[in-house]
């Protein structure tokens, strides 16, 4: 399981605090954060294997794999702890990360992630994966879309919204397909309890695919875990709305740096 030598760029200055991106993503949705957050750490962002600038090895991927990538990059910078945040499947690298190498962490942020899925959940996951397998990314971008953000957004920054959806029909298919698979069939229920990391937990109030039940079930499994849920938001609070997210998370970090 050799770790990939991914594309990354630093900001700011302070303690390292390292941003993972989601499913056919950049290191660039980190962008609307920065102002609020690099004055205070070092923000360390990259793109995923197989995503933007990053080597693109031949898929499947596994989620350890990613951890390892993201191992590889600590060592590379050689920070000795850090501060991970990471946003929908990068909520889900960043516990798996806590949970290989726990010394190496201070604190983890979980954004619009998900546990605890029940059956119907992870076969609506599983069948639209099918979908994709057959007819391709494009033909269900829209309704990705509409789960990702607000009527509202869509309407009023239909630029961010193709810029997001250029950015998956950029992403090669297979590795798509990959890390989407790794989000829909990961459950970090059965191991939550063993990260001790403070955690903060948040999540939209209208995001269905990592609801604020999911994210009350992932809070209430953390040892040290704080909640906040934003109104009025899906998915793509990072894009939609990163001074809400930038609130409570800079609280957080600073508490914890």
């Amino acid at each position: 399981m050799a770790a990939v030598a991914v594309d990354y760029r630093v900001q700011g200055e302070g303690p390292p605090l390292y941003m993972v991106h989601g499913i056919g993503s950049r290191k660039i949705t980190w962008d609307g954060l920065m102002p609020h957050i690099a004055p205070y750490f070092t923000c360390v962002s990259y793109d995923l294997r197989g995503h933007g600038h990053s080597p693109v090895p031949a898929p499947p991927y596994s989620l350890d794999e990613l951890v390892e990538d993201l191992e590889a990059l600590r060592v590379k910078l050689g920070h000795e702890r850090i501060h991970v945040v990471g946003h929908s499947l990068g909520g889900m690298i960043g516990p798996a990360y806590a949970r290989a190498y726990p010394e190496r962490v201070c604190s983890l942020g979980l954004l619009s992630t998900a546990a605890g899925r029940s059956d119907d959940e992870r076969e609506k996951l599983v069948a639209l994966i099918g979908q994709m397998e057959r007819e391709g990314v494009a033909p269900v971008l829209d309704t990705l879309l509409d789960r990702w953000y607000t009527d509202e957004f869509l309407r009023a920054r239909p630029d961010v919204v193709e810029q997001r959806k250029q950015q998956v029909i950029d992403t090669p298919t297979n590795v798509f397909l990959s890390v989407f698979s790794i989000y829909a069939t990961t459950e970090m229920g059965p191991w939550l309890h063993e990260i001790q990391t403070p955690c903060l937990v948040l999540t939209g109030e209208l995001d269905g695919g990592c609801s604020p039940r999911l994210n009350r079930f992932i809070a209430g499994e953390l040892g040290q875990s704080e909640l906040v849920v934003l109104d009025g938001l899906k998915h793509s609070i990072l894009m939609e709305a990163p001074d809400r997210v930038a609130l409570p998370l800079k609280a957080f970090l600073l508490k914890h740096g």
